[in-house]
């Protein structure tokens, strides 16, 4: 169960935050060079270990920067409640995932084999229950963030049943494609500003695409590789 041994928020003045990060493709062509049979780069290597790979460093790897943003955000400014994981990655048959959650090779294989839509109960039934779970034992003072798109059902609409309006968002991502969000909340991260939440029951899922963002500066450590 990804969200066993989850303890019951108590009442506080400060509102606990925990964030849901949307999952990322297990069947495109990067899921294909970590599972190659020869693949040798460490985190191929880590992925096929006894102990296994942090899932979160595993779909940043498969979905690049937008995931890579989310990550880093998420560990950036979570304020869970007890012992529940700050951040909770959606999987394609396992439901939610802590990010620090080890994943082997055998996971992600299993990740690729199921499609995250709706209509596939492998995909759905596992979410449902871990999101009506999260909600019963962050408590009321919690807030649920999440980090994705909006605009698709695929996983909002299983959210929105079990959450309401207690599901927020991040309103800067309206407009914004996925490589934006990334670049936003990569910055955001190493900035340590965070951004403002509202309701996505009844949001604007589309809006006007917001001015580009500038480049992010590079650290004179990434800058002398």
């Amino acid at each position: 169960d990804a969200t066993r041994g989850l303890l019951l928020a108590y009442p506080s003045a400060v509102p606990n935050r925990i964030f849901l990060l949307s999952p990322a493709s297990c069947s495109g062509r990067r899921a294909g060079l970590i599972l190659r049979e020869r693949a040798s780069f460490d985190l191929a290597r880590r992925l096929r270990g006894e102990e296994g790979a942090p899932l979160g460093d595993v779909f940043a790897f498969l979905s690049g920067l937008y995931f890579r943003g989310k990550l880093a955000y998420a560990r950036r400014f979570a304020q869970p409640p007890g012992e529940i994981p700050g951040a909770l990655v959606i999987t394609p048959n396992a439901g939610l995932r802590p990010a620090e959650a080890p994943v082997r090779l055998s996971d992600l294989r299993r990740f690729a084999r199921v499609a995250i839509d709706v209509a596939d109960s492998r995909y759905r039934r596992p979410l449902a229950r871990d999101v009506r779970l999260l909600a019963k034992r962050a408590g009321p003072n919690s807030e649920i963030v999440l980090l994705g798109s909006i605009a698709t059902g695929k996983y909002v609409d299983v959210l929105l049943e079990i959450l309401g309006p207690r599901l927020l968002f991040p309103g800067e991502f309206v407009g914004r494609g996925d490589m934006s969000r990334g670049g936003l909340l990569l910055r955001c991260a190493r900035e340590g500003r965070e951004l403002s939440y509202r309701s996505v029951q009844g949001a604007v899922r589309h809006g006007p695409r917001p001015p580009k963002l500038p480049p992010i500066p590079r650290r004179p450590a990434e800058a002398s590789h």
